[in-house]
């Protein structure tokens, strides 16, 4: 992921009279260049607010700063309004400079920190929220591999900007809308339906889905819309759904498995939701003939000239665990 690049916070700045533009020729100072960041993050990104919070400042540092650079350049080079800044014309000429020079100053450290050091620093992931099933086994690993890099994961089903957000790397799953971004598929997952040894003595197993009438449900209702999820089966190549009675409904796959290890019904969820359970021998899987094939995990990041080994090497390692899926990378764009 790209990154904007670092420099120390502007020190204050007490104006007397009106700050003449810098002359011509004068060799940028630290302050300039903070002032540069911050302009350039704010103009990507349309708000103070929103720069603020990727440069890891308040609002009004990144105003202040962007302020001071207008009076030493003498012109001003944002129009702000109570929703929105914009670029002037002046500004955006300046931005367009300021974006390579800055790209190009991101350039020499990274390859200079690249060849000289193991991956470190901290690495923001977002994932699903049931996304913790699947990721926190892999990171014991991890850590003892790249005891330097700092793993910061967010664990929700919001839609975040990657770049916007400060992200380095999401994980999602389903249909993902257009992008620019790098993808890896990392592992395919699918609904199983399961119930413990408990259940299955005193009420038999199903041997078809239709069978599921005679049994005790635990359905999964979402949390956005309340409404219970349908339990997806196939047969004879043909997909169908079916909404069984809830004996029990919870808008908490964690609360609904661990009603179905207790013993309290059957219940459909995703088959790495259940996977240590079902090893431990906690639950059974049954109508395994009738399932499919539900969707794929997959790991997207902007692309970069020269890509954070912290970065590779989660890539890497996360992919490597989860396995069965070609390892090819692409330029995600939807159909």
């Amino acid at each position: 992921m790209t990154h904007m690049t670092t420099v120390p916070s502007p020190t204050p700045h007490v104006s007397h009279g009106s700050p003449a533009a810098t002359p011509i020729g004068t060799s940028p100072t630290t302050e300039s260049l903070s002032g540069m960041v911050a302009f350039v993050r704010a103009a990507e990104t349309g708000s103070f607010v929103a720069a603020g919070r990727a440069l890891g400042l308040s609002a009004s540092a990144v105003g202040k700063s962007v302020m001071r650079l207008e009076a030493k350049l003498g012109v001003q080079l944002l129009n702000r309004t109570t929703r929105r800044i914009g670029l002037t014309h002046e500004g955006a000429r300046f931005f367009a400079r300021c974006k390579r020079m800055l790209a190009d100053l991101e350039d020499a450290e990274s390859e200079l920190f690249n060849s000289t050091s193991s991956p470190r620093g901290r690495l923001r992931i977002s994932a699903p929220s049931l996304g913790g099933r699947l990721l926190l086994p892999l990171v014991p690993e991890f850590r003892r591999r790249f005891p330097d890099i700092e793993l910061d994961i967010d664990f929700s089903d919001r839609v975040v900007d990657v770049t916007q957000e400060g992200y380095d790397a999401v994980i999602r799953t389903g249909r993902l809308a257009d992008s620019q971004l790098l993808a890896r598929p990392l592992a395919q997952y699918g609904p199983v339906v399961v119930g413990s040894p408990a259940y299955f003595a005193g009420h038999g197993e199903p041997a078809t889905p239709e069978d599921l009438e005679g049994h005790a449900c635990i359905r999964f209702r979402s949390p956005t819309s309340g409404r219970p999820a349908p339990w997806c089966f196939t047969r004879d190549d043909h997909s169908f759904a079916i909404d069984p009675h809830a004996a029990l409904s919870f808008n908490d796959m964690e609360a609904v498995l661990a009603a179905c290890i207790s013993g309290l019904g059957l219940a459909c969820v995703p088959d790495f939701v259940a996977k240590s359970a079902m090893e431990g021998g906690l639950l059974r899987a049954v109508l395994g003939e009738h399932m499919r094939t539900e969707g794929t995990f997959q790991i997207l990041w902007p692309p970069s000239r020269h890509e954070a080994p912290r970065l590779r090497a989660f890539i890497d390692h996360i992919a490597s665990r989860l396995g069965g899926l070609p390892s090819h990378e692409v330029r995600f764009r939807a159909a």
